[in-house]
């Protein structure tokens, strides 16, 4: 059970008791009175230990005035943050993360000349996992331009395949009409079958949502595809096998292929299982 602690609102001397006591009260059965009370409770005061965190090493830094001023404050983790943005070989910011100041130790950089390192030992939660490493090499030649190139990965590195591409390239009015190829043979799980999706609709570096909540949201307008339009699904047996413990259980008990399939022809989309 989870609890908190306040000052109790008395008005008269603040006497404390002889003996520790404490009420216990269920707004949802009485809400006018304790329900109970115990003599003593563990693990209140507990400290909760903190997650532990590998520390951030930031190699080669060009020693720029801003970053200078900013790492000679005395205590630059006070209220500080940096962002970091991962740009590639053309300089476009591929993705960012914001990294608080936190513990900073700087040092000569190990990459010689006036370069410096920083190593922030508490960075934070905002932080890419080690599957991000071989997605973002493909991505630093550019958006991709090939279809399925994020089929290799599994769901750690597509989700974060996910997360650089982005909606486009259209008007705000949208385009509609047209008929549209979906390849199935690589969705073997949600996210693969959100990149299918938007490649499929978009074009490769693409989404057309993260979720089912956002794919919603596109199929209502915007700078996207929008219906009515033909959706042509190739392959559908493999999703639909690969997502059939994907139970949805708010939406009726449907599989998430089921769902994305009757949400799609919900919003005028003519979706043709091939």
């Amino acid at each position: 059970m989870g609890t908190g602690v306040r000052e109790d609102d008395y008005w008269g001397s603040k006497r404390l008791p002889s003996r520790p006591r404490f009420d216990l009260w269920f707004p949802s059965i009485r809400a006018d009175s304790p329900s109970g009370s115990c003599l003593s409770v563990d693990g209140l005061f507990t400290p909760r230990p903190r997650r532990p965190t590998q520390p951030v090493h930031l190699l080669g830094c060009e020693p720029v005035e801003p970053l200078l001023a900013l790492l000679r404050r005395p205590r630059p983790q006070d209220n500080g943050s940096i962002l970091l943005q991962c740009l590639d070989r053309h300089g476009r910011t591929m993705t960012s993360y914001r990294l608080e100041l936190n513990n900073v130790e700087v040092r000569p950089s190990v990459l010689g000349g006036a370069l410096i390192d920083f190593t922030l030992t508490d960075p934070g939660d905002d932080r890419p996992t080690l599957a991000a490493r071989a997605v973002w090499e493909i991505w630093s030649d550019g958006v991709p331009t090939r279809p399925n190139q994020w089929a290799q990965f599994d769901a750690a590195g597509r989700s974060e395949w996910l997360d650089l591409t982005r909606v486009g390239p259209y008007g705000p009015q949208g385009l509609s009409g047209g008929t549209y190829h979906l390849d199935g043979q690589h969705v073997t799980d949600r996210t693969g079958l959100l990149l299918a999706l938007g490649e499929a609709l978009l074009g490769p570096g693409a989404n057309y949502g993260r979720c089912l909540d956002s794919v919603q949201d596109h199929l209502c307008g915007g700078p996207s595809v929008v219906p009515p339009f033909t959706l042509v699904w190739h392959h559908p047996d493999i999703a639909r096998r690969a997502l059939a413990g994907h139970i949805l259980d708010h939406l009726g008990g449907l599989s998430y292929f089921e769902e994305t399939v009757n949400l799609l022809r919900e919003y005028g989309v003519t979706v043709v299982l091939q």
